[in-house]
């Protein structure tokens, strides 16, 4: 009896100091959700990350309960480390540290209410909560401005390789009959956010060793660029056989599934090749 009172105090205890830190997070919460559902969002899919850890910690639940919950000494300075990276990013206005800072003080309360133990066990959807945190905007603005000029390069080759005409200029490839853009949007930067969010997951519940976990983890790279090239490729051909207006609206759109479909089958095909 006195063993569940201990539990019912701690997990009462972890909820207040829930409360609290989402009170005291809520400007760094309205600037995610304004990232989230901005348009041509790069992190569309942050809304979800927190559903995903929930869930993969109720899968562990079984295993959970037979691990001794035992504060841990470094929780606490963990969490006055995150706090004091909060009061110095919203103090220089740095949105993303101060959303990294609530991953530090989740990682401390983690710790300090239930112990290392614990935190092993729940150590990949808890550290998963990163992919919440939009990357600053200078960044994001960098990155694909460097992906977009590539996968124009690799596009304009391929475009010639089969036969059809091409010039690259700048982020830009003219054709015979037609041009295509490769904007900030058809980067790949997108599909490469959140190719690696999930294949963080893919390796995550494949049963291998690290070095191959990690090694899969690392083929959404590749795989999120070359698709991405495929559906340049693809739109140019169309908009230079059928013209741009072919090329445009709901060709533009449902291609970009099709690509994320494909980017998806074949990070499966990796998962079971390197298994």
């Amino acid at each position: 009896m006195m063993c569940y009172f201990k539990n019912f105090l701690k997990y009462k205890k972890m909820i207040i100091a829930v409360g609290v830190m989402l009170v005291a997070y809520f400007p760094v919460l309205v600037w995610m959700w304004d990232r989230w559902w901005a348009r041509d969002s790069y992190y569309s899919h942050g809304i979800l990350i927190p559903f995903v850890s929930g869930y993969l910690i109720w899968q562990m639940r079984d295993e959970l309960k037979c691990i001794e919950i035992k504060e841990s000494p470094i929780g606490l300075p963990i969490i006055i480390g995150g706090l004091l990276l909060y009061f110095l990013s919203a103090l220089f206005r740095v949105n993303f540290t101060a959303g990294f800072s609530m991953l530090i003080v989740i990682i401390g309360m983690v710790l300090h209410f239930y112990g290392l133990n614990i935190f092993k066990k729940i150590s990949f959807p808890v550290l998963f909560l990163f992919f919440m945190f939009p990357l600053p905007e200078v960044v994001i603005t960098n990155i694909s401005f460097r992906m977009k000029l590539f996968a124009a390069h690799i596009a304009t080759v391929w475009l010639n390789r089969i036969g059809i005409p091409a010039l690259q200029k700048g982020s830009i490839i003219l054709m015979r009959s037609a041009q295509i853009v490769v904007d900030d949007v058809c980067s790949g930067l997108r599909s490469l956010i959140s190719l690696t969010a999930l294949g963080s997951i893919f390796a995550f519940w494949m049963k291998s060793s690290m070095p191959k976990r990690i090694l899969l983890f690392l083929t959404t790279i590749p795989i999120a660029i070359i698709t991405n090239i495929c559906r340049i490729v693809f739109l140019a051909s169309v908009s230079d056989i059928w013209g741009p207006k072919a090329a445009g609206g709901v060709t533009h759109e449902v291609s970009g599934f099709i690509v994320f479909g494909l980017a998806f089958s074949l990070l499966y095909a990796a998962t079971k090749v390197i298994e």
